[in-house]
């Protein structure tokens, strides 16, 4: 294990990151207020929807299971509060998608469900029994990727992980709320970092946090001990990409297409180990979350919501929006999804909410071969090359320039003097491409 970060190819300097985060990176974690009613989808992670459980007028507990993870890589859903099922509803999620939600009348007690019971020592437990508490949890990759951590957590036939690499970057700009977890909440990620190695297998845990936060830093290293190194990164974007990550703290390269367990690691957010080591202690599932509310808003903050809380409930405890608010973005500027209202309700990998104006919002020009996006490219891949193919539907060729190995990271299209729409063609190519394996 390397002791200082290993710097990766390509990546950005965004103007103004360091400064966006001041708005937020004081104020501690607040609970949103609960709201009379919530929307809870099925599919809040990577994979098959959640089966739906539960059926228009049944009774509630707070942590009741309303959705089983159907099939291998799925995770269950739970009530975020006691109440009733007002409905079985469609819900439209941020990417566009229409899936099942359950609409849930608070009744305001809270009422835990009977299942729920603590486990007096976490570290007694089995691997397989860890493994089996998150999954009982529907535990996911709190990040913004969603991907079911017991899934994560357990290894096909012949793979072995010797290090669990701990995600807190956070390097997309204006985000956080991961910078209040690991300040406010040290513990529970050394914890559930502890925990999710010992589920793994793996004997050696390394925190990567960006050197833009020192007292995060000191309050990790004062919770780890000897046992959890916490590394100090470079401040660059995107250094929390799962390939840079692994690549700084171990010098070890993830090999195109491959995962993390291609060179014996396993990745996980600081967020999904801080709900790691509350949900194995506690019992209560994955209900709530911290969330980022920034930008444009009366009184940015970062906040502490339930699961199915509208967007626009988060809102209005920032104060509300701002006069020259243009577009919301759910995310980060860099890689989050612009939405078209905010009567969206907050999932399981939503992680920041972002008000923003047009500044940006020039139209494009022709490409005029600088260069700069095959620099920027973290994946070393040549965007413009990428984007020329897919504007003219050339699927095989995108495929041939790379287009699968792009994370959609933003960084060619934020250094594009032309302002191209590079990291969205980039995306279309993986889609389509996907699409006609099939």
């Amino acid at each position: 294990m390397i002791q200082k970060a290993t710097r990766f190819p390509g990546g950005i300097h965004p103007h103004g990151a360091h400064k966006s985060k001041l708005a937020t990176a004081g104020k501690p974690l607040e609970r949103a207020p609960v709201p009379d009613r919530l929307t809870v989808p099925l599919a809040q992670h990577i994979g098959a929807p959640a089966k739906l459980l539960v059926q228009k007028g049944d009774a509630l507990f707070m942590g009741q299971l309303i959705g089983s993870a159907a099939g291998r890589i799925s995770a269950n859903i739970h009530s975020p509060v006691s109440g009733r099922v007002l409905d079985i509803v469609p819900c439209v999620m941020p990417n566009g998608l229409s899936v099942t939600a359950v609409l849930i009348d608070n009744d305001y007690k809270d009422t835990p469900d009977p299942s729920i019971t603590p486990t007096a020592d976490p570290f007694s437990l089995t691997p397989d029994e860890i493994r089996q508490k998150i999954t009982d949890a529907g535990i996911v990759g709190m990040g913004g990727a969603s991907f079911p951590t017991s899934v994560k957590l357990s290894l096909m036939p012949g793979s072995t992980v010797d290090t669990l690499v701990v995600n807190g970057a956070e390097c997309e700009p204006y985000l956080t709320v991961d910078h209040r977890i690991m300040l406010e909440n040290a513990r529970d990620v050394i914890d559930g970092a502890k925990l999710a190695a010992k589920a793994v297998g793996a004997g050696s845990i390394v925190i990567g946090v960006e050197d833009n936060k020192p007292d995060a830093i000191e309050a990790l290293r004062k919770a780890a001990g000897s046992d959890v190194k916490v590394v100090s990164l470079p401040e660059k974007y995107p250094q929390g990409g799962e390939k840079q990550l692994v690549y700084a703290l171990t010098g070890r390269v993830i090999p195109a297409g491959g995962l993390p367990a291609a060179v014996n690691c396993a990745v996980m957010n600081v967020s999904t180990a801080a709900q790691v080591a509350v949900s194995v202690r506690t019992g209560m599932p994955l209900i709530e979350r911290g969330i980022t509310v920034t930008g444009l808003v009366k009184e940015p903050k970062n906040l502490v919501a339930r699961i199915g809380t509208q967007l626009s409930e988060l809102v209005l405890s920032c104060g509300g929006l701002l006069e020259g608010t243009k577009k919301i973005i759910l995310g980060g500027p860099m890689m989050g999804v612009a939405l078209a209202r905010l009567e969206v309700p907050l999932i399981k990998s939503s992680s920041g909410l972002l008000a923003a104006d047009d500044s940006d919002m020039r139209p494009e020009a022709q490409c005029i071969r600088c260069g700069r996006c095959s620099r920027a490219c973290p994946m070393l891949l040549v965007p413009q090359m990428i984007d020329a193919y897919a504007r003219k539907n050339m699927w095989d060729e995108s495929k041939a320039q790379g287009a699968q190995v792009c994370i959609e990271c933003g960084a060619c299209t934020y250094v594009c003097p032309a302002k191209r729409q590079l990291t969205q063609s980039c995306r279309t190519a993986k889609k389509m491409i996907a699409l006609t394996k099939k």
